[in-house]
């Protein structure tokens, strides 16, 4: 991962830190979703919001489809608004960015009292999902 590419990141996690501090916790996920949205747009990040991911099997695209609450820059954006987060809602990124082969994911919760938002990066050669933190990152960032 570039250092650019972390950036991208800290942009989207920033204006959703924006988003919830002006409607606070407890509001539907498509309240949050519109907003996160607007604030995108107006910070100049352009985001595909809910994104149809297609699943494919040996090689055939199926009819079943996904859909991701934002794909930005490579960046799968996977929203929630509960009590806490969950490993079935990190599940469902870790599978949005399998079948997508996107190595780059966050898991934004605005259901807390703070702004929750995980960090993820996705290895394929290892299928394996690492949680970015402030002790970690910099190991990943390749400039």
């Amino acid at each position: 991962m570039t250092k650019q590419e972390y950036l991208d990141i800290y942009d989207v996690v920033g204006a959703a830190m924006e988003v919830h501090k002006n409607l606070g916790r407890g509001l539907f996920e498509p309240v949050y979703q519109e907003a996160l949205a607007m604030e995108m747009d107006s910070r100049g990040l352009t985001a595909e919001r809910e994104k149809q991911l297609h699943l494919y099997y040996k090689g055939v695209q199926m009819e079943k489809t996904y859909y991701a609450d934002f794909y930005y820059r490579g960046i799968i954006v996977e929203l929630k608004s509960t009590d806490s987060i969950c490993s079935d809602h990190r599940a469902q990124l870790f599978n949005y960015m399998r079948i997508t082969k996107s190595f780059r994911g966050i898991l934004i919760n605005f259901g807390e009292k703070s702004l929750r938002a995980e960090r993820y990066l996705y290895l394929p050669d290892e299928d394996n999902f690492i949680l970015l933190s402030q002790e970690n990152y910099k190991n990943f960032i390749t400039e």
